[in-house]
């Protein structure tokens, strides 16, 4: 049962959601063992202006930042070692939309000539659970919440698999690494369970999929996950290309390839 195992929670804050641009603001990793828990988190000193768009979500600005963080280069190379660690124990490493954490925690490497996450696994296989790509699939009818708040968000989520959420605490990178972890837990576990056994705010979604995550070992699911996300983004391009023909929605994952300028 792959949401049994233990895994690794992580999470970026960051000035913005460019991946190629952006630069990290605060960033979790955290140890989810069977019997412990080991949480580090770090507050970078990103070396540009943090906009006031990005304070307002995690609520981090310049001032004290540059007052209180540590050299971007230092924590850059420290998260990403700290994941290296964790993934060469066999961990997967658990988040929500991983792309985006991921691909930016590479671009920081490269700015700063560190060796990329890929480079620091010794040969051991990356595995990682995204919760946005694992509940668009097992929930791919569920309608938006509101107009302000999207189907896939993690304050979505958290709703749909009945987990209490702190709006003061949320946009914390501890507490959304937490978040993702449980739900990837929730729907493991839903995964595993007869349909008769799932909470009626669940058994009432039209055509759930949870049980083609049942019987998956972490391998399967990661290369589960590959199609998924690329079938998911075809989607949405589609989508868009209604209204913008050029609309173009990258479906890499679990993170973007490098393309070297």
């Amino acid at each position: 049962m792959w949401h049994k195992s233990p895994m690794t929670a992580f999470d970026l804050e960051t000035t913005g959601v460019d991946v190629e641009a952006d630069r990290i603001v605060t960033a979790a990793v955290i140890d989810l063992g069977v019997e412990k828990r080991l949480a580090l988190e770090w507050l970078a000193d990103p070396g540009v202006e943090i906009p006031e768009g990005a304070t307002a979500v995690h609520g981090i600005t310049t001032e004290h930042a540059r007052e209180k963080g540590e050299r971007a280069h230092d924590v850059v190379d420290q998260v990403a070692e700290m994941l290296a660690a964790m993934v060469r124990t066999g961990s997967p490493i658990v988040g929500h939309n991983v792309p985006y954490d991921l691909t930016l925690l590479d671009r920081e490497c490269r700015r700063y000539d560190l060796a990329p996450l890929q480079d620091r696994l010794e040969g051991t296989p990356l595995h990682v659970i995204d919760t946005r790509v694992l509940d668009q699939h097992c929930l791919p009818y569920r309608k938006r919440v509101s107009k302000e708040q999207g189907a896939r968000q993690l304050i979505t989520l958290a709703q749909v698999y009945s987990l209490p959420w702190d709006a003061e605490a949320a946009h914390g990178c501890s507490y959304d690494a937490l978040m993702a972890a449980r739900i990837a837990y929730r729907i493991g576990s839903l995964a595993h369970m007869h349909k008769s056994e799932w909470p009626q705010s669940i058994r009432f979604n039209r055509r759930p999929r949870f049980h083609e995550l049942d019987g998956l070992d972490l391998a399967q699911l990661h290369e589960l996950q590959i199609t998924l996300a690329a079938e998911q983004a075809a989607g949405l391009q589609a989508h868009f290309r209604k209204s913008d023909p050029t609309a173009v929605v990258d479906g890499s994952w679990p993170l973007r390839p490098w393309e070297a300028s």
